[in-house]
């Protein structure tokens, strides 16, 4: 099961884009509910390996479960 990045929380701050083993972390387009950047994660690249929840510096921006419903794609 991927992870997911909750896009309302994210801050854009992109250490999880360099640390993913696979690229599975796409930037979105404009700005979030807190007007800031965000990315995304597409689940069929994502392999689970979690390494994006642990480098994150915001809290509650990355879940280690797949929720479509929280993450915006585009």
């Amino acid at each position: 099961m991927a992870h997911t990045i909750v896009t309302n929380i994210c801050e854009g701050v992109a250490d999880c884009v360099d640390a993913c083993p696979v690229a599975c972390i796409q930037p979105g387009k404009g700005k979030n509910k807190k007007g800031t950047d965000f990315y995304w994660i597409d689940f069929d690249t994502c392999i689970d390996c979690g390494i994006c929840l642990q480098v994150c510096p915001v809290d509650g921006a990355i879940l280690a479960e797949e929720r479509a419903d929280l993450q915006n794609t585009k």
